[in-house]
């Protein structure tokens, strides 16, 4: 299904995809860093004495010197948040589903672009980081990546005893570790137990442009109908959670305190009410981190075209 995602690009007007190029045939400035090393070898006669690795040589006591080539497209490492708290929805598909499908076009659109695409997958127990890959191979090789870790998560999630989540700021920092420098990292999730380091995390990040968010939210969120909903807590007892007016008569019974459902979700610990998806929203954009908003009902059709409104369409 990831790899049929291909087919809602939609390229330049008047034109073919052409990579880093602008139209009418005149060439443009390149995306993506400049040049990237590819090798390092012995000096030989003939070599340019600025490409000397000082570091390789004195390790050595031998002169290397170091290869690059041209970059020709932006790098970019789809992070996507496979925790428990993602596996549901009540319109179309899983939010987990809905995120996975965002990335899985932005990939697309970067390799159209002539760009290189990598993969952290966090949640499930088990973390999962593929380096960059160009090409529609590459590609070819995340979607797997991707489609693989969304199915152990899911099935690691439905298990008796499940591992414990991480934050969504410590899954950040990871990914950022292990991202190479310069890549942008996109991130699909329902802002679900950020942590306390997230928001710093995010503003450093989006300071020097290496973060964008994708905000996946479900249409429960979106415009809850009035009622009482029952929940499974994390102590595995059912409990019942009320949203807007209390129907006459009904008992509340053992709802928490401030336990309406707003960005919560059946199956996880309602607690206090987590922000509502557009006060996420907003918390981001003033920490200067570029937002994609995205409703769980949207198809993929309907994806690539919010895509293209905000990053302009694929050249």
């Amino acid at each position: 299904m990831l790899l049929g995602l291909r087919r809602h690009l939609r390229p330049v007007a008047g034109g073919p995809w052409r990579p880093d190029a602008r139209p009418a045939g005149f060439p443009g400035r390149r995306r993506g860093a400049g040049f990237e090393a590819v090798d390092v070898r012995p000096y030989s006669d003939g070599d340019d004495l600025r490409h000397l690795d000082r570091n390789v040589t004195a390790r050595t006591g031998v002169p290397h010197v170091r290869s690059y080539r041209e970059e020709r497209g932006a790098t970019v490492v789809l992070v996507a948040d496979l925790r428990r708290a993602m596996f549901w929805g009540t319109r179309r598909a899983l939010r987990s589903v809905a995120a996975v499908e965002a990335l899985a076009l932005c990939g697309w659109r970067a390799v159209e672009a002539g760009g290189r695409v990598g993969l952290y997958a966090f949640g499930g127990g088990e973390d999962r980081y593929a380096p960059p890959r160009g090409r529609v191979s590459g590609m070819a090789a995340i979607a797997g990546g991707l489609a693989e870790a969304h199915g152990r998560a899911l099935a690691a999630g439905a298990s008796p005893a499940p591992d414990p989540d991480p934050d969504l700021g410590a899954a950040l920092e990871a990914a950022g570790g292990l991202a190479p420098l310069g890549a942008t990292l996109v991130l699909a999730t329902a802002l679900d137990d950020p942590g306390p380091d997230f928001p710093r995390l995010a503003e450093a990040l989006a300071r020097i442009g290496r973060l964008r968010v994708v905000l996946v939210r479900d249409a429960f969120q979106i415009a809850p109908p009035p009622g009482r909903y029952p929940y499974l807590a994390a102590d595995g007892r059912r409990r019942w959670a009320e949203v807007g007016a209390r129907a006459p008569g009904a008992e509340v019974g053992a709802r928490a305190p401030g336990s309406e459902v707003g960005a919560r979700a059946p199956g996880i610990e309602v607690g206090a009410r987590a922000p509502r998806a557009d006060a996420d929203r907003s918390a981001l954009e003033r920490l200067g981190v570029p937002v994609l908003g995205l409703d769980g009902r949207d198809d993929p059709e309907t994806m690539a075209r919010a895509w293209d409104r905000f990053d302009g369409p694929v050249r």
